[in-house]
């Protein structure tokens, strides 16, 4: 609910932009490629140096990207389903890119093993919890539920990646990624159950 309303806030705050990169002629598809880079960059480049605070700030600056994109769909009239498809695909890619830096950095240098299988396992719940969301609404029925979306763990896990960069205890995170990871398999649950059961309800009738 926190996170509706803090979308709410940044997207009057970056409406403005939304409109600027529409009168320039970018298109919201090139807002999420171009978003989508960067954060690979951030994470795949300075991550694996073990430079988590300047990798999140960096990550941090074209992550609103995903948020830029929907703002300019809706203010040009240019959504499509092109544009939803791709924003799906480059969301997985992000978040991706996310968990591999770490646990490039924990299995390295940063010799944190509990840290790297926790984001390894946090990254293959991820693609889970959204691959069962997809799979779901192809066959017609709507698994968008659960307690671990995708806003929530990115920005907890961004947070958190951070301030261990600033010098937050590394048991903090991985207690943060364990929680994250535990939070996923409850979703999966969910959204098994929740499709169970739309399945059944469509038999009865």
């Amino acid at each position: 609910m926190m996170l509706k309303h803090l979308r709410t806030f940044f997207s009057a705050i970056f409406t403005p932009l939304a409109r600027f990169f529409l009168k320039i002629g970018l298109t919201p598809n090139a807002v999420t490629v171009i978003g989508s880079i960067g954060v690979v960059i951030g994470a795949l480049v300075f991550y694996p140096l073990g430079e988590l605070f300047w990798g999140t700030l960096f990550i941090t600056l074209f992550v609103f990207s995903d948020l830029i994109d929907g703002l300019m769909a809706r203010l040009g009239n240019r959504g499509s389903v092109i544009g939803g498809f791709l924003d799906s695909v480059f969301d997985r890619i992000q978040d991706s890119a996310v968990f591999l830096g770490l646990m490039l950095w924990f299995f390295g240098d940063g010799e944190n093993y509990w840290i790297g299988t926790s984001a390894a396992v946090c990254m293959v719940l991820g693609l889970l919890v959204s691959y069962i969301r997809a799979r779901a609404e192809s066959e017609g029925f709507d698994a968008n539920t659960g307690i671990a979306e995708r806003p929530e763990r990115m920005v907890l896990t961004l947070v958190f990646t951070g301030f261990v960069g600033l010098g937050l205890a590394e048991e903090v995170l991985l207690a943060v990624l364990i929680l994250l990871a535990t939070a996923s398999v409850i979703t999966v649950a969910q959204r098994i159950t929740t499709v169970i059961r739309q399945a059944g309800e469509g038999s009865q009738a």
